[in-house]
C-alpha cells in the first residue's frame, strides 16, 4: 500500500480549504515556533467536534494556535470556549494575533505558562483536551490531571502518539527519550480502564480516548 499516494490523493480532495496549515504559516509574522498539527488532524478536531459539540476544551500547548483555530472555527458555530496553554510568551503572543486575526478571539482563553503547573491549579471541568505539548514526557505526567479534569464522555485527544514506531533523520538528534516517553502513554492509555481508545494513524499518530 502506498501510503505516500494516498495521503496525496486525500489531501487533494480538501485543498479548496480556507484554513490551511501551510496558509495559516505563512500568514503568521513570527517563524520561529513549535511545529503545529497537519491538515488531516485539524480535520479530524473538527469532526470530533462536530460530532460530540464540546462546549469547553483544554488544549496543552497552544504553539502558534493553528490547531485551537481550526477547533474555535467549529465551537463558534454554537458558543463553546477554548482554554488554551502556551509556555513561550512571544509565541503565545503570536498565538493571539492569529486568533484575532481569524475572527475567534472571542472562543478562546489564552493561558501563559508551564501546562503542568496550570492545569494542576485548574477546578473546572472540560468535555474535550486536546494535548500536543512539545516536552513529551509531560503526556504521562498530566494523566492524572486529565481524569480529573474531563468530564464523564469527554474525549482526551493526543497528537504524535506514532512516534516511537516513525526511523527519524539524524538531523532530529537522538528523540529516543522523547519516544520512551510516548510508547509509555501509549501503553498507559490502551490498558487504562477509565478509558475507551484508539490510536489512529493520522498525522503523526492521533490517539482518541473517551473517558467512561
Amino acid at each position: 500500500m502506498d501510503f505516500a499516494k494516498i495521503s496525496a490523493y486525500i489531501e487533494s480532495l480538501y485543498e479548496k480549504r480556507k484554513l490551511t496549515q501551510k496558509q495559516y504559516t505563512e500568514d503568521t509574522e513570527l517563524k520561529n515556533f513549535g511545529p503545529v498539527v497537519d491538515d488531516d488532524v485539524a480535520r479530524m478536531l473538527q469532526v470530533l467536534i462536530t460530532l460530540t459539540r464540546p462546549e469547553k476544551i483544554l488544549e496543552i500547548g497552544t504553539s502558534i494556535g493553528f490547531s485551537t483555530v481550526s477547533m474555535a472555527k467549529v465551537i463558534q458555530q454554537y458558543g463553546g470556549k477554548i482554554v488554551t496553554i502556551e509556555m513561550d510568551v512571544e509565541v503565545a503572543e503570536q498565538a493571539a494575533k492569529n486568533f484575532e486575526r481569524e475572527g475567534v478571539k472571542e472562543q478562546i482563553e489564552l493561558r501563559i505558562g508551564e501546562a503542568r503547573a496550570v492545569a494542576s491549579g485548574m477546578a473546572e471541568e472540560f468535555d474535550l483536551i486536546f494535548q500536543d505539548v512539545g516536552d513529551k514526557k509531560l503526556y504521562c505526567a498530566m494523566l492524572e490531571d486529565y481524569l480529573r479534569l474531563l468530564k464523564p464522555g469527554g474525549l482526551l485527544v493526543a497528537e504524535d502518539t506514532l512516534f516511537p514506531v516513525f526511523d527519524f533523520d539524524s538531523e532530529y538528534g537522538d528523540l529516543t527519550q522523547m519516544c520512551e516517553s510516548l510508547d509509555t502513554f501509549n501503553k498507559k492509555i490502551a490498558d487504562c480502564p477509565q478509558f475507551e481508545s484508539t490510536l489512529l494513524p493520522i498525522g503523526d499518530g492521533l490517539t482518541v480516548a473517551v473517558k467512561k
